[in-house]
């Protein structure tokens, strides 16, 4: 392994670590009461954006488009549904679980702009939510 490869490894684990410590930090300061409600996990996402769109996709690999709630607040996207392991898993003896299961919930700010329309599907294991714009916002 050459000297670029090891940093840029070196690099990337150290911004994992931070990431996972911040969503432990989150979990840990959580208001008590109403658990069954609170979202559990937040899944990551990319945001792109075109001409005519914005591209949210999601890391939710076996959920379903049409069983994730996605909905414009002001200037964010707040998307939320449930993970769960198919049943025939349900009997499985478990030797690793790293992807989360259980309720998510996750609120982005969106770039400045309207848009008309908020569309879900399935793209390679991820869930990808199109969103419009208006033709007043079209740059």
């Amino acid at each position: 392994m050459d000297r670029d490869d090891a940093r840029n490894w070196m690099w990337s684990e150290a911004c994992e670590m931070l990431a996972r410590a911040e969503r432990l930090h989150r979990e840990f300061f959580r208001p008590t009461g109403l658990v069954a409600r609170l979202p559990t996990w937040e899944p990551p996402v990319d945001i792109l954006e075109t001409e005519r769109e914005v591209l949210v996709l999601v890391a939710l690999p076996g959920v379903h488009p049409d069983r994730v709630e996605a909905a414009i607040d002001g200037n964010d996207l707040v998307f939320a549904g449930t993970r769960v392991l198919p049943d025939e898993l349900r009997t499985a003896v478990i030797h690793r679980l790293e992807l989360p299961q259980g309720r998510f919930e996750r609120r982005v700010r969106l770039p400045a702009g309207r848009y008309s329309t908020v569309r879900r599907s399935a793209a390679d294991g991820c869930l990808l939510i199109t969103l419009k714009k208006s033709e007043a916002f079209r740059g």
